[in-house]
């Protein structure tokens, strides 16, 4: 699989666009230069025909991935593991939370989050626990982020309780990525039920100026008025 990937990506790059993603993740990782839809499109060219993976298969071929240089390497195996998540078990957890911690940014980090890990703690909720020590204080910032939004396509099934104890939890953390996180998470639970989170945030004054922005991005300031009885 990594030789087919690397015999339809390798002659895909483009240096000239692979400077500018480069400077664009601030010097970060190294590029191939492929934006998303071409990747896409040529990840479906080493896919085709292969058979589904196991679990070992998918984190031998994401390790193998996340030690080439190129972060399209690294973008393919989150999307691999995406598609595959429900393959994974509690078992496949901690080898997760290294791809989560190493070579660790924005970038791969959202999509294991809310793509990867959420699945994992909807199917096995046995790791909601795991997703207490990640939040515990003095915990990887990567990782406070990652159980923060792991609940982000939870909708309706999203224990408000968790998510609410976390970004207090986590609050008055400078860190642009946890605050911006925390935003990010409640803005996507007031989708389900905004009242919630303009209570919460109500609440919370120690909340940074942005991750208030965030949540009340789409929150109307007061809930509408009730409309008057009828006589």
């Amino acid at each position: 699989m990594l030789e087919r990937l690397q015999s339809v990506f390798g002659p895909a790059a483009d240096p000239s666009r692979a400077a500018q993603m480069r400077a664009y993740m601030r010097e970060r990782y190294e590029f191939l230069g492929l934006s998303s839809d071409p990747r896409r499109e040529l990840t479906r060219q080493v896919l085709a025909g292969t058979a589904k993976p196991t679990e070992a298969d998918l984190l031998a071929i994401a390790d193998a991935c996340w030690a080439l240089p190129e972060r399209e390497y690294q973008y393919f195996a989150c999307d691999y593991l995406r598609k595959h998540a429900k393959v994974l078990t509690p078992a496949a957890l901690p080898a997760v939370r290294e791809l989560i911690t190493a070579k660790a940014w924005w970038d791969t980090v959202d999509i294991l989050a809310a793509n990867v890990v959420g699945p994992m703690v909807a199917a096995h909720p046995a790791l909601v626990s795991t997703m207490d020590e990640w939040t515990a204080p003095g915990a990887d910032l990567w990782l406070v982020r990652t159980a923060i939004l792991h609940q982000l396509r939870y909708k309706a099934d999203t224990d408000t309780r968790r998510l609410f104890a976390y970004c207090a939890r986590w609050a008055g953390e400078p860190d642009f990525f946890i605050r911006k996180g925390i935003g990010w998470a409640l803005r996507e639970h007031a989708k389900t039920d905004a009242p919630a989170v303009r209570d919460f945030v109500a609440a919370h004054p120690g909340l940074s100026g942005l991750s208030r922005r965030e949540a009340l991005k789409n929150v109307s300031a007061a809930p509408p008025a009730a409309p008057p009885a009828p006589r």
